[in-house]
């Protein structure tokens, strides 16, 4: 997350912290959800069935279960989508780049190619 630069619409530096955060559930460990409370982030994954299990097992000293909104988490699809689209270049797909800025330029460059399509 250190590499993130988002324009602010008028004057003032980028913002380096993202608003929210869509994951799926391999990303649902609870290290995880305290690292994005920490830092302020909004993050939306839905919980695993052993987590929620074991969570359960505990009783009312499992404490709540974590917030999820699914309506939000619907947006993930729209990403998923983009990465597909995306392994469509054997580059991408393979990595045949071997620096990360010859990397980064063909991501540029398989964006521009989906975008003018």
């Amino acid at each position: 997350m250190e590499q993130i630069s988002v324009r602010r619409p008028g004057p003032g530096r980028p913002r380096t912290i993202p608003e929210a955060v869509l994951a799926d559930k391999a990303y649902s460990h609870p290290s995880t959800r305290a690292a994005m409370r920490a830092k302020k982030v909004r993050f939306t994954c839905p919980e695993r069935s052993d987590q929620i299990g074991r969570r359960q097992a505990k009783g009312p000293a499992g404490g709540r279960p974590p917030a999820f909104d699914r309506e939000e988490y619907k947006r993930r699809n729209l990403v998923e989508r983009c990465f597909n689209r995306f392994k469509q270049f054997r580059d991408l797909a393979t990595r045949y780049a071997k620096r990360a800025a010859y990397y980064t330029s063909e991501i540029i460059i398989a964006s521009l190619v989906l975008r003018l399509r």
